[in-house]
């Protein structure tokens, strides 16, 4: 997957730790960690928005798209 998650480098800036914008936003603590950690495949926009205005940012400050070579995988999600 060519989009990266900056969730963690966001909360070392604000001084907030994962469990307070857990609490804050109204998700499980788990389901925050695994986005994170990258471990999702989507977010909703609701849970974006909920995270963007808890932490004063924007969407791009917290996911990143890299360039990745063209691969299989890469033109399947494309196409879908």
């Amino acid at each position: 997957m060519a989009i990266i998650i900056r969730l963690d480098r966001i909360l070392v800036e604000r001084k907030i730790k994962l469990i307070e914008l857990a609490e804050t936003i109204g998700i499980s603590n788990v389901n925050l960690s695994n986005l994170k950690t990258g471990k999702v495949r989507a977010i909703r926009f609701s849970t974006l928005d909920a995270i963007c205005t808890a932490l004063n940012c924007q969407p791009g400050d917290i996911l990143e798209h890299v360039c990745t070579n063209d691969s299989e995988e890469d033109k399947e999600e494309i196409e879908k």
